[in-house]
């Protein structure tokens, strides 16, 4: 055994070769404060051979060397700038262990980390000829991406450990995909934008906001707002208007100079700030404390409720993906993420599974990996990605095919998934395959083959393998589907040749590049018209976010239904005209109308005049989903002059006028003008 101490100003390192209880050899090295030319002399490498030599057979040796191939503790002295007054030696580890090295440092009391099948043996180092010990590697490195993602995700010790990974053809065995009817694929025919969004966001849900807002105004304040489903409508037509038509300040929507009739004309501004600050959807007083305890969005949680049962109406495809969305929001949230190098890195985290043409299919909004552990079944030792594939795979059947990124993708995923005959691809960390990258090449030898160079091992059971491409980077990824066969080319931009080349792609990157963008590309359209009304109210934020997402869907499902039906592009309603149209849809409501608003039985029959003096505006012709799904009713004008009719074609005139689109339209029994107008004849 080695110690080191302190006599004087001499420093004795000390090797014990025999102890007993009566006898101790020792023998001693002084080193004095001297140049290191002189000390060198004084202890030289075959007299440090010959003390560890004599005692390696019995003795336990406290290494502190650094683990580097050329240690300068073993041929020189111990440098001056070392401190050896300590009562205990330094064991951190070394600040460089070369470039081309993958192993990791632990330190010699760390008996808690190693296997279980080590457990009954002592904790003795394995020492080699020189009195070094190997570095054993325990945990996986922590990957540069857990900081950017703001969390670690604890994964199994052994995970892929005990493997056998060989160079072999990956032929897969895989189960046929059965594509799943879709019901309501018959029922869509001839559906206008409303019939699309009401899969999200119905009168049910309208009503429960309304009888929830009321309450709990009454119970806070002791009085209720009085509001109505018709005016709930109102309000989200009004936020969806307004995202279309983006104003610096809301307050402008109601100005003398640019306000929006449609808005304006429907709800006043006062009364619009007033239902935001008070909207609600549950009940506070009847959610109990375990709820809230186990649910930090319990606020929301019908609402959500509503928008994924919309979302798992839809049909399964063989491929989808899973990656994160951001909800913005910066101020005070019951579990705000922050995840860095996002359009909007601030805000609450959201899982998404999604078609590979944007379609959200479901979504986990993250509150931490305990809540999610319980919503999944043998969740025990399971990692943060696993638990997230698993949850969301809940709805896919056997054949799926699941892309994700290296934030998900794990041995172990891949192995719960391929119970299920799920397949998963996606990119992963080298820490998760260590046993893999032992059989392929390193980043040098790759990058001396050159851009496109490619490398593939395949797991002993042959359902796994992991291929190695290296680009401008090497790219890890792993696949129970696709391998490196068949090879295309691509173009790639050189920055040292100032051009684009053509490399050599495996067929797995390719796969993956055009199946993996589905929730970005959900993500991408919801930023165009986002409702980003500013407000401290993280409810509100939540409730705007998810009203985005069901219109994202309802306009990709429209789409994708008039394209299949032959339509031509230019009658296809572009994303912004969708939106509008719903907006003015919800705006033209005039159902059950709330108490504050009844509409008086008396009307002033000169009320549709306009004031003396004043040039009488035209009414605009309201667009066809408006004038199909709103309750019509006509009513008969006391006018000296008749007004001509609006319908398409018409030359007459006429004193009836529709009470709801505020248009003179023909009414007779040669000429029924009033119903071919609303039912786009």
């Amino acid at each position: 055994m080695a110690f080191i101490k302190e006599e004087s100003e001499d420093i004795k390192i000390v090797f014990i070769k025999e102890e007993s209880e009566d006898v101790k050899f020792e023998e001693t090295l002084s080193v004095k404060d001297e140049d290191p030319e002189e000390q060198t002399a004084k202890l030289s490498l075959s007299r440090a051979e010959r003390l560890l030599m004599a005692i390696v057979d019995n003795s336990e040796v406290e290494d502190l060397s650094d683990g580097e191939d050329n240690d300068p503790a073993v041929d020189e002295v111990i440098p001056q700038d070392v401190d050896l007054m300590d009562e205990k030696p330094d064991f951190s580890p070394p600040g460089s262990s070369g470039d081309d090295c993958d192993e990791e440092y632990t330190p010699p009391d760390a008996a808690e980390d190693t296997d279980s099948e080590n457990e009954s043996q002592p904790n003795h180092p394995q020492v080699h000829r020189r009195g070094r010990k190997q570095p054993h590697v325990e945990n996986d490195e922590l990957d540069e991406e857990d900081h950017r993602h703001g969390e670690l995700r604890p994964e199994p010790k052994n995970a892929g450990r005990g493997e056998s990974w060989r160079s072999a053809p990956f032929r897969p065995n895989l189960v046929q995909f059965q594509d799943g009817d879709d019901g309501l694929k018959d029922e869509r025919t001839g559906w206008q934008p409303l019939d699309y969004v009401e899969q999200y966001i119905d009168s049910d849900l309208m009503k429960l906001i309304a009888d929830c807002t009321n309450a709990m105004s009454l119970g806070n304040s002791g009085r209720s707002l009085k509001t109505s489903v018709d005016e709930m409508y109102h309000f989200f037509g009004a936020a969806i208007l307004m995202s279309c038509v983006p104003y610096p300040q809301i307050r402008i929507f109601w100005s003398n100079a640019l306000q929006i009739p449609a808005i304006s004309n429907t709800m006043s501004r006062d009364r619009f700030f007033k239902l935001r600050s008070h909207l609600k959807v549950v009940i506070d007083y009847d959610v109990s404390e375990d709820k809230r305890e186990t649910d930090k969005f319990w606020k929301v949680r019908p609402f959500m409720d509503r928008i994924l049962t919309g979302c798992r109406l839809q049909a399964r495809p063989e491929c989808v993906s899973i990656d994160e969305q951001m909800i913005p929001f910066t101020g005070a949230s019951p579990f705000r993420q922050y995840v860095p190098l996002k359009p909007n890195p601030v805000g609450m985290k959201n899982f998404v599974l999604a078609s590979v043409d944007g379609l959200v299919l479901d979504f986990e909004v993250y509150q931490g990996s305990k809540t999610l552990a319980s919503k999944v079944q043998d969740s025990d030792g399971l990692g943060l990605g696993t638990l997230v594939i698993k949850r969301l795979s809940e709805t896919l059947t056997a054949g799926t095919q699941v892309y994700c990124d290296r934030f998900f993708t794990t041995i172990q995923a891949v192995d719960h998934m391929l119970k299920d005959d799920i397949y998963l691809t996606g990119t992963v960390m080298k820490g998760r395959v260590k046993q893999a990258m032992n059989k392929l090449p390193d980043d040098k030898t790759l990058k001396h083959q050159g851009r496109g160079a490619i490398s593939t091992v395949t797991r002993a059971d042959g359902k796994l393998c992991v291929v190695k491409w290296y680009d401008n980077k090497p790219v890890v990824m792993l696949s129970t589907v696709h391998s490196e066969q068949p090879e295309d080319t691509c173009q790639r931009w050189s920055k040292k040749g100032k051009k684009y080349v053509t490399v050599t792609r495996p067929s797995i990157v390719r796969e993956y590049n055009s199946k993996m963008g589905g929730v970005d590309m959900s993500y991408r359209m919801m930023s165009y018209y986002r409702m980003s009304m500013r407000t401290k109210k993280w409810t509100i934020r939540m409730l705007m976010h998810f009203t985005d997402l069901a219109l994202v869907n309802s306009w990709l499902l429209y789409r994708r239904d008039n394209q299949e039906n032959g339509t031509p592009r230019k009658s296809i309603l572009k994303f912004l005209e969708f939106r509008m149209v719903v907006a003015q849809v919800f705006l033209s409501k005039c159902g059950v109308l709330h108490d504050g608003a009844h509409v008086a039985e008396e009307e002033n029959e000169n009320e549709h005049l306009p004031p003396p003096g004043k040039k009488s505006r035209v009414a605009p012709i309201p667009l066809i989903s408006v004038r199909s799904s709103a309750a019509h009713l006509p009513e008969m004008v006391a006018l000296k002059n008749p007004i001509r009719c609006r319908a398409q074609g018409c030359t007459g005139k006429s004193r009836v006028r529709c009470m709801t689109c505020n248009v003179h339209l023909c009414l007779q029994s040669e000429r029924n003008c009033f119903a071919a107008f609303h039912t786009g004849q």
